[in-house]
């Protein structure tokens, strides 16, 4: 039985996943996206063309792959919708090799109103939301009160939603008793309930499947399964940096769950991160820099929510973190991104521990925030030129060579993929 590769994410999300797997996508026969919802954005340029993708895995652009929206997954009809109709106008038909697990839930308009208004309600104290009813909707998904794909069949579906809709609406107008305020991108709730109902036509062309089933039965044909995460380990429910975190199971242990694969059936783990580190919203990051630097790092990387559009923090590579996360996920190769962004610094610099409570420690504390954990660098030679021309890992400069280097001999896993844009081209393979 062949078993089913992981890709995902290292840091805070953002780190290029999707190029990634859009660039590994004609090496597997199915690309299967395991949690998250449309909080997550994943962008993959090519031939002059550029799509960011929020529900849809990123294998949708090789007409030969089946991509699988997971049982892990959250819908939301209407973003799904609007993301279809994206690629119908980049001629880039889905219906055809999107296929979506019947137990996957469905993220309510009320759900996004929960979102809004729980994220008001913690003043200073905000997490940071996208405010996509990600929270809500897992929420309501552990309290057993969710709403399935496979619902969408059942001719009470309308009372279903309505029983739903009240329970909600019960709870939000205890925060806002003016609920139908609150606009949900930009458009008026009723507005926005009528168009996520007729989102739903959209979202029943494509095929519903028992994913479990499907997956497991495609492993035993010997097709090779590429799984996709979104967002990234430092954002997992369970060891991210809680409560500054997203609401599923962003590590490998998500895709067993999300999937419905069996650990003895895991096989590669790609783990994907920034030659640097970024951040969006609130939450402790040990190695921001408030300065020029941290400055230059957001221009040069265009580092801008692809979902929110929010700038994001930018910061220092933090070797504690990335090995923590390579510990959590079983990593065996290290793909590097964004490498380009750095290429104007003569010198650079990456954490190798912290100063928590007076003394030195290179794990992550449980109670890690904002300025309690100093970091402690390593002072290194930026490569100071631009890698655009490189063909292979020996065209690089020494001094990038030699970065690449140190983080596979402070981490002890090899990095295999380079990326220096972010065209799919723009990618070397060691």
């Amino acid at each position: 039985m062949m078993k089913i590769d992981v890709l995902l994410g290292l840091q805070w999300g953002d780190e290029g996943k999707g190029k990634v797997v859009d660039f590994l996508t004609p090496q597997y026969d199915i690309i299967a996206r395991f949690q998250g919802g449309p909080n997550a954005g994943h962008t993959i340029e090519f031939d002059n063309k550029k799509f960011v993708l929020h529900t849809i895995p990123s294998g949708v652009f090789n007409e030969g792959t089946t991509n699988v929206i997971g049982n892990g997954v959250i819908i939301d009809p209407f973003i799904l919708r609007k993301e279809i109709l994206t690629l119908d106008d980049g001629n880039i038909n889905v219906r055809k090799n999107l296929l979506v697990s019947r137990k996957a839930h469905l993220i309510l308009p009320t759900h996004r109103l929960l979102d809004a208004v729980y994220e008001e309600a913690k003043g200073k104290d905000k997490i940071g939301s996208t405010l996509k009813g990600i929270g809500p909707c897992y929420t309501d998904k552990i309290s057993r009160n969710g709403i399935r794909v496979g619902d969408t069949d059942n001719p009470d579906f309308n009372a279903i939603y309505l029983k739903s809709k009240n329970a909600h609406l019960r709870i939000i107008k205890q925060y806002n008793p003016d609920y139908k305020s609150i606009k949900i991108d930009n458009i008026p709730f009723d507005e926005y309930e009528k168009q996520w109902h007729s989102s739903l036509s959209t979202l029943n062309e494509l095929e519903k499947v028992n994913s479990e089933y499907y997956l497991n039965k495609k492993l035993a044909e010997g097709k090779k399964i590429l799984a996709e995460g979104a967002q990234g380990t430092l954002l997992d429910i369970d060891f991210g940096s809680y409560p500054f975190v997203t609401s599923s199971n962003t590590t490998a242990a998500g895709v067993c769950t999300g999937l419905g694969i069996s650990p003895k059936n895991i096989g590669n783990v790609f783990g994907i991160f920034k030659a640097y580190c970024t951040r969006v919203g609130s939450g402790p990051f040990p190695t921001e820099l408030l300065n020029e630097d941290g400055e230059v790092l957001r221009k040069v990387g265009n580092e801008f929510g692809s979902t929110t559009g929010r700038s994001r923090r930018c910061g220092w590579l933090d070797i504690p973190a990335l090995k923590y996360s390579i510990m959590l996920n079983g990593v065996t190769e290290l793909m590097m991104m964004k490498s380009d962004v750095m290429n104007q610094f003569k010198d650079i610099k990456a954490a190798t521990k912290y100063i928590y409570n007076g003394s030195e420690t290179d794990e992550i504390p449980f109670d890690a925030k904002d300025g309690n954990l100093k970091p402690v660098y390593d002072d290194l030679k930026g490569w100071g030129v631009d890698i655009a021309s490189a063909n292979n890992f020996d065209d690089f400069p020494d001094d990038f060579k030699a970065y690449v280097k140190y983080i596979e001999n402070k981490v002890g896993v090899p990095i295999k993929l380079i990326s220096y844009g972010p065209d799919r081209s723009e990618t070397i393979v060691r």
